[in-house]
This record gives C-alpha cells, sequence and structure tokens, in this order.
C-alpha cells in the first residue's frame, strides 16, 4: 500500500465521525492535495477498506463522507442540522430486515446505508425546541 493510501487510511481510522474529502485533505495538509486523496479514497472503498454516502447539508452542501471499515463494524449515523456533528448510532440492527428482502425479492444485497437528519440533544436544547 502506498504511503498516501496508508495516511488516508490511518486519519479515517482514527476519525471518531465520517469525514470529507476537505476535511482529510486539511488533516493530510501537503502531503496530499484534494486530487490525492479522492483517487486514493476511491482505491480503499473499491478494497473494502472504507465507506462512504452522500449527504445534503444546508451549510456544506452535498458531500461523501467517508469512514474506515478496518476493524469495525458497519455502522448508522445521525446528523445534525444545526451544529453539523454526526453521532454514531452504532451497529447495524438490519440484518434480518435485509435477509427478509433478499429472500422476498430473490436479490442479492452486499451493502446498504442509513442515516438520519435532525437536531440533537444539545441544540434542541440551545434552541429551545
Amino acid at each position: 500500500m502506498t504511503k498516501a493510501r496508508k495516511a488516508i487510511l490511518k486519519a479515517l481510522e482514527n476519525a471518531q465521525e465520517p469525514v470529507s474529502v476537505s476535511v482529510l485533505a486539511k488533516q493530510l495538509g501537503d502531503f496530499c492535495d484534494p486530487a490525492t486523496v479522492y483517487r486514493n479514497l476511491h482505491y480503499l472503498e473499491d478494497n473494502n477498506l472504507a465507506s462512504s454516502f452522500i449527504l445534503h447539508c444546508s451549510e456544506h452542501g452535498t458531500e461523501r463522507y467517508y469512514s474506515s471499515k478496518e476493524g469495525t463494524e458497519h455502522h448508522h449515523w445521525f446528523h445534525c442540522k444545526h451544529c453539523h456533528r454526526f453521532i454514531d448510532l452504532g451497529g447495524c440492527f438490519y440484518a434480518e430486515q435485509v435477509r427478509q428482502f433478499e429472500e422476498k425479492h430473490a436479490f442479492i444485497v452486499h451493502d446498504h446505508t442509513f442515516f438520519l437528519t435532525g437536531i440533537c440533544q444539545r441544540c434542541k436544547q440551545e434552541l429551545g425546541l
């Protein structure tokens, strides 16, 4: 694995929440330019070392967010529309439902994405909601 890929994978593994390419590029500084980050994230996804999902945010626009698959189980996320942080909802609880979909529709599911958006508890209190 190249030095750039190792650095990007390590950054993903150390991240507490999914990260965008712009965040990764800032973290890696002069070591990797954004094009290198994009290219290597694509490689990491193709080799099942990273996963991603697309999220539309009113402040950040539409971005793809990445997380590491190394040593972790599949996770789902909550994204606060006010403070823009991600909250880990924990492991996946949809395995049985996915299995039922496969059986009912005679297809094979390789992966799925699930995230929620809304207002987190901290922002709810701050906003008086």
